[in-house]
């Protein structure tokens, strides 16, 4: 595969910087941002690496949820390079030495999929997490089935779950909010990513703002994390969310570091594909952040048996969007 004309320094640097200001717009478990680029300019190389300092030792202590979130960067990457005519060549896991260097992509000249991705593109400033309640408007079968393929293109499964399975994985939501009531050690680390409304708004590049934390529920009908179950927002209105929820769960046959990293790819397409679909969407990690309840969100008669997230879908306001630090803190040129 021939690569492009190489470009000037300074032009290439533009180039990669905006590519980056696309791919920080991904979601990350409690929005810590778990990402860390470095541009190779002798290479042409961006390497992706996971920050030490974000991961979240209590709810995510084997770094699932930071591959997951790093594989979701990566994939506004290729969107963002799509966008720009280039391909986003990638490799997973280069360094076996080093877990923490997650990827190596390399840019060249646009491919035959790449107007798939850069149509995506759109989206990626569109997509927000909402916590907010959504009508009980069903979603059309070729919506779903189109959300099927997305998952498909990035190697992963997303399993609609019937009545009898949807009532399980809502069952595990509330049992995982009681593990997190008795555990004070999650409750501290959940606290620390809250940003109370104290601060200046404009001020925030990280967590998750009281704006994006959503009202009460009159009834828990809905897997909607409450991130103010202890009081940290005074204030909050409640309001009566759909009773009958509708979700999808991302799976992969095996459950590796480079799985994490193409589930994260494989959630974000979903997620922007379920965006540009006119859906609200709301990722769900919290019954999967405990090993005794992850392994019972399965299909029992289904091979893929991982699930990395579970998708609340819906039409409903789509929220609004969390702050990201810049792409000076996130980017370095070596």
């Amino acid at each position: 595969m021939s690569t492009t004309t190489s470009p000037s320094p300074s032009s290439f640097r533009t180039l990669v910087t905006s590519l980056i200001e696309d791919a920080v717009t991904a979601p990350s478990m409690h929005n810590a941002q778990p990402w860390r680029f470095v541009h190779r300019t002798a290479t042409g190389t961006v390497e992706l690496h996971g920050d030490p300092s974000r991961d979240l030792p209590r709810g995510d202590p084997v770094r699932r949820a930071l591959h997951l979130g790093c594989g979701a960067a990566l994939f506004g990457l290729r969107v963002a390079a799509a966008h720009r005519g280039r391909h986003a060549v990638v490799r997973l896991l280069p360094d076996p030495a080093d877990p923490w260097h997650l990827a190596d992509v390399r840019l060249t000249e646009a491919v035959a999929d790449s107007d798939e991705l850069s149509v995506l593109r759109p989206a990626l400033r569109e997509r927000h997490t909402s916590r907010f309640p959504f009508t009980e408007e069903r979603i059309p079968p070729e919506i779903l089935d189109g959300l099927r393929s997305a998952a498909f293109l990035e190697g992963c499964r997303l399993v609609v779950p019937g009545a009898w399975h949807t009532d399980t994985v809502l069952e595990l939501v509330h049992d995982s909010e009681r593990f997190e009531s008795a555990d004070a050690a999650v409750r501290k680390e959940i606290a620390a990513w809250i940003r109370t409304g104290t601060e200046d708004e404009g001020s925030l590049t990280e967590g998750i703002p009281a704006y994006a934390v959503g009202p009460r529920q009159y009834d828990v009908t809905s897997p909607v994390r409450d991130f103010d179950a202890h009081g940290l927002l005074p204030g909050r209105v409640s309001a009566r969310f759909e009773k009958s929820p509708q979700i999808a769960l991302l799976c992969t046959v095996e459950d590796t570091p480079k799985d994490w990293l193409t589930a994260g790819q494989a959630m974000h397409r979903v997620l922007l594909q379920a965006t540009l679909d006119g859906l609200s969407t709301s990722p769900v990690s919290q019954p999967l952040e405990w090993p005794e309840l992850r392994s019972m969100a399965r299909d029992p008669g289904s091979t893929t048996g991982y699930v990395h997230m579970v998708i609340r879908l819906g039409y409903g306001p789509r929220g609004r969007a969390t702050p990201r630090r810049p792409v000076s803190e996130v980017l370095t040129f070596a």
